[in-house]
């Protein structure tokens, strides 16, 4: 097994990675963003008041994504497996 090959499945590990946490993240980050700004406009400052609707959405995003993530992984496992062979060279 080479570097280059080993970067190669490093760098498609990583790939897949953050295309996993991707739809999590960004849903997140959009809720409290507007958590935020509804806070400002409202000026009500309790720190509660993020965590409901953030767990939610995201839970949602988890939910929806869900079947796309799998597809994800099952390829990545399966490319993995199919050429093991090569790797053991």
């Amino acid at each position: 097994m080479s570097v280059d090959m080993v970067m190669g499945i490093m760098g498609q590990a990583l790939k897949v990675t953050l295309l996993i946490s991707a739809p999590a993240l960004l849903v997140g980050l959009a809720v409290g963003i507007a958590v935020s700004i509804f806070q400002a406009v409202t000026q009500i400052q309790e720190m509660t008041l993020v965590f409901v609707p953030k767990i939610l959405a995201v839970m949602l995003a988890l939910l929806v994504a869900l079947p796309w993530m799998l597809n994800l992984l099952l390829t990545f496992t399966r490319n993995l497996i199919s050429n093991l062979p090569m790797y053991i060279r």
